[in-house]
């Protein structure tokens, strides 16, 4: 069989357009003469499309398009659809919807399949919207028996997990029930080291059940997550037929009886895998969230200067604007840093003192702080006048204002809400100091464009008279080493320390993360490219004792 992946960016929500997308998407197709054409899960609607599932309003647009995705595809009649959506489930108990891969041929619905396990771990809530599938069906079609599944139904693997997650397996189901193709539509989304996982599960069932398999993933950004699609295509052997292109859509097209070669596979570097998240996430979130152009602090620290690389590469030297809002304790480096990027990356740059402002504020507090040295007030203070400079100008301009603080910050709370955590997207927000520092050189790979001495400087907030961020935090190799333990991992102290860390230290760290929910709670969005983000996939307590 003939079959096209499709792998696209579906808008959340918008399912004239998603259909639009459908309809465009088929026309290019059938220039590859496809028996079969295989969209991924939920595609009609996007993934995640959270509450809206709960409106009844948004179910009924949702069969208003698939009607309109039968009537497309009648004009194709040779061609059969494969495309996810949520579909009312039959009357009885339960939350009366299915998330199902529903198959279209001449012009009418031929076949659907819900989706068995409905996961509710890390960034997943499936059980808040739908009911799980009864039993799995094969459906014949173009001579094949084909085994359709959705997403999670193929990963309920024991060679994965050293354990099964649930007490079925769809996917061997399927195998069982006569399939000769087996195909998963997927909203997947990005993690850093997920590629690897995602390839060995799908070479694995190709291989233990000797049937082709087919594997079409969601890509682009939808709020925090990331989907870098990575469809593909493996022979009974396991061996990779087709590999599309992370972080980009595309359409490539499969011969289901084509031996794979193994070269046709090549993962991506960590590093720039992470990068490719973040440019793809800045752009999508700017752009489905209907703005043109973004606007950012740059301190002269690489937090900032990494922030700004990216948002150049996702939506262009045009629609960035640099501030760099200098105040007593700004070094003259500090400055000519940030001036020196914004050279390097073509921006609009401009420079606006706070100095008087911050005067300001202390004349008008002095009775307020009469008798209390300074302390971390002070300093904070002199973050917020930023912060409130930064969205003055987004409120003018129409520009999103982009926060610029890393997971490390964020993990210990070394950041000023309402200063430099204002923002309508963190993007470094799952991004540990360590990992900043390797994508900064990633950046200057081919030459320097992040200035050398904002990499090489010791790392300052300049709230203070030569301040620096090891003043108050570990080093951050150290801090990176123990947040991962404690916030990715879900290890104790006592088995950090155990690993060799100093208990002191970790028990620091802990209590830093602990104490400071209440900040993340009122965080920015941060795209997510790690195992555990803040945010939704972070549902720690705030007025808690543990």
């Amino acid at each position: 069989m003939r079959i096209v992946l499709a792998q696209l960016n579906p808008v959340v929500g918008d399912v004239p357009g998603n259909v639009r997308r459908v309809q465009q998407a088929l026309g290019q197709a059938c220039e590859l003469k496809p028996d079969l054409v295989v969209f991924s899960e939920l595609f009609l609607v996007g993934y995640p499309p959270r509450d809206l599932l709960a409106r009844g309003w948004f179910i009924d647009r949702v069969e208003a398009g698939l009607a309109e995705v039968a009537r497309i595809s009648a004009q194709f009649p040779k061609v059969g659809i494969i495309i996810g959506a949520p579909v009312r489930s039959p009357c009885g108990p339960g939350k009366g919807l299915l998330n199902a891969a529903i198959l279209f041929v001449g012009g009418s619905e031929q076949f659907r399949q819900a989706k068995s396990l409905l996961p509710t771990y890390d960034v997943f809530d499936e059980t808040r919207y739908f009911d799980p599938a009864g039993p799995v069906r094969v459906t014949k079609f173009g001579g094949e028996a084909l085994g359709i599944s959705v997403c999670e139904d193929a990963w309920n693997s024991p060679e994965m997990w050293g354990r099964t997650r649930y007490d079925r397996d769809p996917v061997a189901e399927l195998a069982s029930a006569g399939a000769t193709l087996l195909i998963n539509i997927s909203a997947s989304p990005f993690v850093v080291g997920k590629e690897a996982i995602r390839k060995r599960l799908v070479a694995g069932h190709a291989l233990r059940h000797k049937i082709p398999f087919v594997f079409v993933n969601q890509v682009g950004g939808n709020d925090e997550l990331v989907f870098d699609g990575r469809s593909m295509a493996f022979d009974r052997q396991g061996r990779p037929q087709l590999v599309i292109e992370s972080f980009q859509e595309g359409l490539a097209v499969v011969e289901t009886g084509d031996a794979g070669i193994e070269g046709n596979y090549h993962e991506q570097e960590p590093v720039e895998s992470i990068r490719d998240a973040l440019v793809l996430g800045i752009r999508d979130y700017v752009h489905k969230c209907g703005f043109e152009k973004v606007v950012l602090g740059l301190s002269g620290g690489v937090d900032s200067a990494l922030t700004c690389c990216l948002a150049v590469a996702a939506l262009g030297p045009e629609n960035v604007l640099g501030i760099t809002m200098p105040s007593e304790y700004s070094s003259v480096g500090s400055i000519e840093d940030s001036r020196r990027l914004a050279e390097n990356l073509g921006i609009e740059f401009h420079q606006v003192g706070i100095a008087e402002v911050y005067r300001a504020y202390l004349e008008l507090l002095r009775g307020e702080f009469a008798g209390r040295p300074p302390d971390a007030t002070e300093e904070n203070v002199q973050a917020r006048v930023r912060g409130n400079i930064l969205m003055a100008v987004s409120n003018k301009l129409g520009h999103l204002v982009l926060a610029t603080g890393n997971k490390s910050e964020l993990a210990v709370g070394y950041c000023t809400l309402y200063g430099d955590m204002s923002g309508g997207l963190c993007v470094l927000a799952d991004v540990p100091k360590t990992m900043v520092y390797a994508l900064a050189k990633y950046i200057n790979r081919r030459g320097e464009v992040i200035p050398r001495a904002t990499i090489e400087k010791p790392p300052s907030a300049e709230l203070r008279p030569n301040q620096t961020d090891q003043d108050t935090l570990p080093p951050y190799d150290v801090l990176d080493a123990i947040i991962g333990d404690y916030i990715d991992e879900g290890r104790s102290a006592d088995d950090i320390v155990a690993a060799g860390y100093d208990r002191k230290t970790v028990e620091w760290v802990i209590r830093a993360v602990n104490r400071n929910e209440y900040k993340r709670r009122q965080a920015a969005p941060g795209l997510k490219v790690t195992s555990r983000a803040f945010g939704m996939g972070w549902r720690m307590p705030i007025a808690a004792r543990y």
